[in-house]
C-alpha cells in the first residue's frame, strides 16, 4: 500500500481556507482573533498572494477545529461504482496512524467507508469531531476508546457502535499495540467531506494517559 502522491494534491490552501471559514460562519475577524493572525495576513492567504508556512496551518486549524490534512483535498472523479483492490488504497500518514481510503473519495453516493491505523496512543485530539450523517464504527483488532458526548465505550474487536455524527465524538488507542479500526460514514451533507475530520493530527490530549 503506498502513501498518497502528494505531487498530485490540488493545493488550492486559500481557498479551502474560505470554504472552512465560512462552513463554520467565522469571519475573517474572528478567525483572525481566534488564530492570532492579522486580518491582512488571513486576506493574503485566501486570495492566494502568498502562502501559509506550516506553523501558521497549525493556528488555522485549532482555530477552525478542523485537522491540518483538510486544507488538501484530495478532488477525484467521482463515480456511481467503484472497485478497489487491496493493494491499490489511497493512504494518508499522520503521526501515531494512517487514513485508507476504501472507495468512498471517489463515489457519487453519500457514504464513505475508511479505516483507520492507529499506533498505541493515536487520537483525535483532544477536540471533538462533529459533521452532519451517521457514523458506524466496528473496532477490527487492537483496542479502542470511543467517546460520545458523555458517554465512553470501551472497544474489544468485533463490537460494533452507531450514532449520530452531529453528536460530538473523539476516539483513541488506549493500549500498547496497534488499533485497525473500520469507520463507514453515511447520509452526510452533499458537499461535506467528513471523513477528513478524522485525518487527525495526532496530538495526544494532556492528561489522557490512564484516563
Amino acid at each position: 500500500m503506498e502513501p498518497i502522491d502528494k505531487d498530485a494534491l490540488v493545493m488550492d490552501v486559500g481557498g479551502r481556507l474560505r470554504e472552512l471559514r465560512q462552513e463554520r460562519g467565522k469571519s475573517m475577524r474572528a478567525l483572525a482573533r481566534d488564530s492570532g493572525l492579522s486580518t491582512n495576513a488571513l486576506s493574503m492567504i485566501e486570495r492566494g498572494r502568498t502562502s501559509p508556512s506550516v506553523s501558521t496551518l497549525y493556528k488555522l486549524s485549532e482555530a477552525l477545529e478542523v485537522p491540518i490534512t483538510a486544507f488538501f483535498r484530495v478532488e477525484q472523479p467521482r463515480q456511481a461504482i467503484v472497485f478497489r483492490k487491496a493493494g491499490e488504497r489511497s493512504c494518508i500518514e499522520f503521526p501515531r496512524g494512517c487514513w485508507e481510503g476504501l472507495g468512498g473519495e471517489a463515489f457519487l453516493g453519500r457514504v464513505e467507508p475508511f479505516m483507520l491505523n492507529l499506533e498505541p496512543g493515536g487520537t483525535s485530539g483532544p477536540q471533538g469531531l462533529l459533521h452532519s450523517g451517521h457514523e458506524f464504527v466496528m473496532l477490527i483488532e487492537g483496542q479502542l476508546e470511543y467517546e460520545v458526548e458523555a458517554q465512553r465505550f470501551i472497544f474489544e474487536p468485533g463490537d460494533t457502535l452507531l450514532f449520530a455524527s452531529r453528536l460530538n465524538h473523539r476516539w483513541r488507542n488506549p493500549g500498547k499495540t496497534p488499533t485497525r479500526v473500520l469507520i463507514v460514514l453515511s447520509g452526510f451533507e452533499q458537499e461535506e467531506r467528513p471523513s477528513e475530520y478524522h485525518r487527525t493530527s495526532g496530538k495526544e490530549e494532556e492528561g489522557s494517559e490512564g484516563s
